[in-house]
């Protein structure tokens, strides 16, 4: 009996011992490198982002903050590194919605890991919409020429894409679909794959997050018709929205945020959304943002579970209108 007794006493010392550890350990986080895992290719929209969000924590922190690009099968490669990570908040997702919104959808053998069970949503970080960019090549000025163009000369239009069932794809099969004309998809391996040949005029459209081609649209390599969005960009008041401009309800738009594995320590989890929220407080890095048609979004990390679930939702009824299947 006395050894029962000092068997069961032994298991709640443990206990109490690793309950105790928890708060400590997040009192110390970070003491090591973070790693924020990429799952697209560098040059896009995520990949700029996620080196902007690893700067000024690096900053907050005084410590170290990488980013590692692990691209591949549109994201699902590092979404399922990330998920099979050790749940210590050393390793993070930084994604747009692509692994955890829309691939469970559109791929049709399923996904190593599950986008609901698998991971702790830390923290939205922004969001923007989708812009119609043109190559200036393309004879359009607005998006009532663009309409009139893909439809007086079905399938001479190419659109381009960060690869098939991306963002940018579904919003480009929407389009063609909505106007009733032939648009040939071209995709890529990553969104930063995709500038040159727009701007070359090799592709005449896409339809892209405005941060990740900011610069040749500001250099004047490429032009922006439209915006995917219910209202102007604030910091693009010129440009008037696709409702304006002929083409009413084509909105889209994608959100950034950063995700741990499941099981991740509560105290670890909001000492990192708390971290988010700060930098997003901070004029420099809100400028930053803006200027690439990002806004920051500040949210509890209850309201970002519902934004996914509800995107998830939007984007599995336009997936399987259009009917793209991934193996």
């Amino acid at each position: 009996m006395a050894q029962r007794n000092f068997g069961a006493g032994l298991v709640l010392a443990l206990a109490v011992l690793v309950a105790a550890a928890v708060p400590v350990q997040a009192q110390n986080y970070p003491e090591r490198v973070v790693r924020i895992i990429s799952p697209y290719p560098p040059g896009g929209s995520v990949d700029t982002m996620a080196r902007v969000l690893a700067l000024k924590l690096a900053e907050l922190w005084g410590s170290s903050v990488i980013v590692e690009t692990r691209s591949g099968a549109g994201g699902n490669t590092g979404a399922e590194f990330v998920a099979k990570a050790e749940p210590d908040g050393y390793t993070l997702l930084f994604t747009a919605p692509g692994p955890l919104a829309i691939n469970q959808t559109l791929y049709r053998k399923g996904l190593g890991f599950n986008p609901v069970r698998d991971f702790a949503p830390i923290a939205l970080f922004g969001s923007t919409p989708l812009v119609t960019m043109v190559s200036n090549d393309l004879p359009v000025n607005n998006i009532k020429e663009l309409i009139a163009l893909a439809k007086a000369k079905p399938g001479t239009i190419n659109y381009g894409s960060a690869g098939i069932g991306t963002t940018p794809h579904l919003a480009g099969d929407y389009f063609a679909r909505t106007i009733g004309a032939e648009m040939i998809h071209v995709p890529y391996r990553g969104a930063g794959a995709v500038a040159p040949d727009l701007a070359s005029g090799q592709i005449q459209v896409v339809f892209i997050a405005v941060g990740a081609y900011y610069s040749q649209w500001k250099s004047g390599a490429v032009r922006v018709l439209a915006v995917a969005a219910p209202q102007r960009l604030a910091g693009y008041p010129e440009l008037p929205t696709a409702a304006e401009d002929g083409l009413p309800g084509f909105e889209f738009s994608t959100w950034y945020g950063v995700f741990g594995p499941k099981g991740t320590p509560e105290p670890i989890l909001a000492a990192l959304h708390g971290a988010v929220n700060e930098m997003l407080d901070d004029p420099i890095t809100r400028k930053r943002l803006a200027d690439g048609g990002i806004e920051p979004i500040k949210d509890s990390r209850d309201g970002f579970v519902a934004r996914i679930r509800r995107d998830a939702e939007k984007w599995r009824d336009i997936v399987k209108a259009a009917n793209i299947k991934m193996e």
